[in-house]
């Protein structure tokens, strides 16, 4: 069992930059890849971005890649996920999701992921 926590959300203007974190609990947190999605409203889920239990490879999705950079620290149980130049097409409340996963096995499925945080709005205007 996992449970995800997110924070870092907020209000900021178009071209700032955020750094969302996503904090695990239990002791097993290596053993998770670890993904980020966000939501805005009247839209699906979209993907953001992926990172295998190992730090390593990453993954990003296409209107992200570029300005947003994944990270965990395993030692602390917290995956980040730094935006810089936010535009306002970034406004979306933003879950982070985990799965036990194998190697460097990582996803951009959302399906794929078991836990779930409960999101931390971003908004950025222009």
């Amino acid at each position: 069992q996992v449970q995800l926590v997110e924070s870092g959300g907020g209000l900021v203007q178009a071209g700032a930059s955020l750094r969302l974190s996503c904090a695990a609990s239990g002791r097993t947190f290596s053993s998770y890849a670890m993904g980020w999605f966000r939501q805005a409203p009247g839209k699906e889920r979209e993907f953001v971005a992926a990172i295998s239990r190992r730090g390593a490879p990453t993954y990003y999705g296409d209107s992200v890649k570029g300005r947003f950079t994944i990270s965990r620290d395993n030692a602390k149980n917290t995956v980040y996920l730094q935006m810089n130049s936010l535009k306002p097409e970034d406004t979306a409340v933003y879950y982070c999701a985990a799965q036990y996963a194998l190697g460097a096995w990582f996803t951009y499925d959302s399906s794929e992921y078991r836990y779930w945080g409960q999101g931390t709005q971003v908004t950025v205007s222009s």
